[in-house]
């Protein structure tokens, strides 16, 4: 009976460690005294509803070595889809650093929903209302490009959780 305890104690507190890294738990501190100011302004960020679908380019004549830092940072730590500008890929070509840095930017720009903030990149890029795709290039519009997890991935997490839960029960047997 003692060793069953144990177990379901050790099952729960996977399943609670799992969801609070999945439901995006976190500490949270107040603000002191914050008192929200109404403005007549429009809404920040998502500029496609007000003026149809946007895409965004890196700017002509900056400087490439702040091109090249901010290319790196969309396909690293940015994690834009940046499959397409890899040799072999639609949009290699051409292969000059404005046209890969533009797809990159517009990937990330599209998988964060199409906020004026994410098309930004130190100041290399900018909001266009002129689609960029060309030939078998096709850059991203609003809503083609998802930014949520795959189900399959939380799937995964759950079986290995019940997994984990339920080997120390056969182990005991």
């Amino acid at each position: 009976m003692r060793k069953n305890t144990w177990v379901l104690q050790y099952c729960l507190l996977f399943m609670g460690c799992y969801l609070a890294l999945t439901m995006g738990a976190g500490v949270e501190e107040k603000v002191d005294g914050a008192m929200p100011v109404t403005t007549l302004l429009p809404p920040e960020g998502n500029t496609t509803f007000l003026d149809g679908t946007t895409w965004c380019v890196a700017l002509a004549g900056v400087s490439q070595v702040d091109l090249q830092n901010a290319l790196d940072w969309a396909c690293g730590l940015g994690m834009a889809g940046c499959k397409a500008i890899q040799e072999g890929g639609p949009c290699y070509d051409p292969d000059t650093l404005l046209s890969h840095a533009s797809f990159a930017f517009n990937s990330y720009y599209q998988q964060n929903g199409n906020s004026d903030i994410a098309c930004n990149f130190g100041g290399t890029a900018a909001v266009t209302k002129h689609n960029p795709s060309y030939g078998k290039c096709v850059y991203a519009a609003p809503g083609s490009v998802g930014s949520a997890a795959p189900p399959l991935l939380i799937s995964f997490w759950w079986w290995k959780l019940a997994l984990l839960c339920l080997l120390p029960l056969y182990l005991g047997s």
